[in-house]
């Protein structure tokens, strides 16, 4: 795209986007000064009161109710390690509870690294000369995609920069492209998306080819914060139209949508009360909620000096805190680690944390799963990846650790989405759905991408504990699922789920 064009398309969606923020219908949910005066009124927390908030938390898994702003502002000034202990342990109970001890893998597919946004932490920035930028052809995007295939993976969060040569109908082509690929047994079966704010209409465009959830992550609620780190004049820059950006996608029929921040930017105990105040509001306004919440860390990123020295960057104890929280505040939603964090840290804080998705496996550079064989590339990457084991390695730590890795994509094709999921999450009977097809969508991963150790782990010690889990819990269910993985393994059936 020459300069001039490109100049006239920036002008054209920041005029359009400046029209929807002066007339929105939407109340705001952000107030700074109240959630700073929550945060100094919880400051200093008594034993007994964190007590009974975990407790409370406990009760919620089986309600899906949200805890108060002063309750997670409360749980964020916790010092004492055995109450953290607590937390921690309430977290995992929590998740278990809710989704059981299942973990779904899915493989995140950088298809875009062109943007025409400035942000100060993003490798992928427009003054950043020192990334090469890109953006997959169909055909390119194919070969990623039979490359992520043949490893084993079934869904994706696909990843796109903000630009005209990938907007709404690049995102939809893409898409496309990634379901038409068939390699052996191997398809995918569910492409989420990670994607810069659309218009209503345009999400309408998107949701016709049949996307999974479409996630856009605030990266701060701070408004100070958010000029600071976004130019003005820049389509990111616009606080309101990227606050709103999931309502309307609800409007526009995306009833799966996921929330995010990236912690690093300010306070975290910040940010927790801004996740928690946007899950709020998406539930006043449609009474579903986000499907996901995420929250990265800024890491490392080539020739991006921000994301190392600024003074808000999270350790990895108060890490832990986040997402140990995000489960007690959010008891229904799915809460993802990403490998961003070190193998060691995610193995920690899976159980301490109430995680129950991950990625493995991944490459974060335009086009890197076809160059597998090579390097990862800082000069093509957003940021820099931590945690760079193999998905078959991943898996064998999962197995070896007693949770069951789970390709499930299930809930989406039965129809299990928004407001009809909601309920299963938060009344905390959406595991037994969990378990049953994780076992059969793990079978099929072992039966067809599997090394021989992972096979034998799968097959002789965690599928059979967890059909006993079924045997024991949801007996009606086993008998069936029983039946579905003899179709797996004899008859070679596959996508098979209830």
């Amino acid at each position: 795209m020459t300069a001039p064009k490109a100049m006239a398309w920036h002008k054209r969606r920041l005029q359009q986007i400046r029209e929807w923020q002066s007339s929105r219908r939407f109340p705001d949910f952000i107030d700074e000064s109240a959630i700073e005066q929550v945060l100094v009124e919880n400051r200093s927390p008594s034993r007994q009161a964190v007590l009974d908030i975990v407790q409370k938390a406990r009760d919620h898994a089986t309600t899906g109710e949200l805890l108060s702003p002063a309750e997670v502002a409360l749980l964020a000034h916790v010092e004492e390690p055995d109450l953290w202990e607590a937390i921690f342990e309430a977290a995992d109970w929590i998740k278990r509870t809710v989704y059981g001890n299942r973990i779904v893998l899915f493989a995140p597919l950088y298809v875009s690294s062109s943007c025409v946004n400035n942000c100060k932490y993003c490798g992928f920035r427009t003054a950043n000369t020192a990334v090469a930028r890109r953006n997959l052809t169909s055909s390119e995007l194919r070969e990623e995609v039979r490359t992520l295939v043949s490893m084993g993976h079934k869904r994706l969060i696909m990843v796109y920069g903000e630009s005209e040569d990938s907007d709404y109908r690049y995102i939809c082509e893409t898409v496309s492209a990634a379901y038409s690929v068939k390699e052996g047994f191997g398809e995918i079966r569910r492409a989420n998306i990670n994607a810069s704010p659309l218009s209503v209409e345009e999400y309408g465009a998107v949701k016709s080819v049949g996307i999974g959830t479409y996630q856009v992550f605030q990266e701060t609620y701070h408004r100070p914060t958010y000029r600071a780190v976004h130019p003005e004049g820049t389509l990111k820059g616009e606080y309101d139209w990227r606050l709103f950006s999931l309502h309307r996608a609800q409007e526009a029929g995306i009833d799966d949508i996921a929330i995010g921040v990236l912690f690093g930017l300010y306070d975290w105990r910040f940010e927790l009360l801004g996740l928690l105040h946007h899950a709020m509001a998406l539930e006043r306004e449609f009474g579903v909620g986000p499907h996901t919440i995420s929250y990265p860390r800024l890491e490392p990123a080539k020739n991006t000096p921000l994301a190392t020295e600024s003074p808000w960057l999270v350790s990895d104890e108060d890490f832990a805190k986040i997402v140990a929280i995000v489960r007690l505040m959010c008891p229904y939603t799915g809460s993802i680690l990403t490998a961003r964090e070190p193998a060691e840290l995610r193995r920690k804080t899976i159980g301490g944390g109430g995680v129950s998705q991950m990625d493995a496996g991944s490459r974060i550079a335009v086009g890197g799963y076809s160059r597998m064989h090579e390097a990862h590339q800082p000069d093509r990457q957003q940021f820099l990846l931590s945690d760079t084991r193999t998905l078959d390695e991943f898996i064998h730590d999962l197995c070896r650790d007693g949770y069951l890795p789970s390709f499930c994509t299930a809930g989406y094709r039965e129809g299990r989405t928004g407001a009809v999921f909601m309920p299963l999450a938060k009344h905390a009977t959406v595991k037994n759905f969990c378990i049953a097809n994780g076992i059969l969508s793990f079978e099929e991963y072992l039966q067809d991408y599997a090394s021989p150790q992972v096979r034998e782990i799968g097959q002789q010690i965690v599928i059979p504990k967890y059909l006993k889990w079924l045997e024991e819990n949801v007996p009606a269910l086993s008998e069936k699922v029983h039946l579905n993985l003899c179709r797996v393994r004899e008859e070679k059936q596959r996508d098979l789920h209830f």
